[in-house]
């Protein structure tokens, strides 16, 4: 890698933000916070310490679907 590339590299901070219905265990979070960021590394090639993942967590009743809230969907 030239030198000017790995400038490059060092740059890079993406950031990702993803909506989710709430419900999901901090567990999960935690698995796809890592998922995310290692897809982020490998797809534009960001040093693994830029990469920014934020997780919305979205009350059922905030979240619509078809005109009908997540929540009186049952979802």
């Amino acid at each position: 890698m030239n030198p000017r590339s790995a400038h490059h590299r060092s740059t890079r901070m993406p950031f990702a933000q993803i909506y989710l219905i709430e419900g999901r265990t901090e567990e999960q979070k935690r698995a796809l916070i890592e998922k995310v960021t290692r897809a982020i590394v490998e797809a534009v090639d960001a040093p693994r310490e830029n990469v920014r993942v934020w997780l919305h967590d979205m009350p059922k009743e905030n979240w619509g679907i078809g005109g009908v809230s997540a929540k009186d969907l049952g979802r």
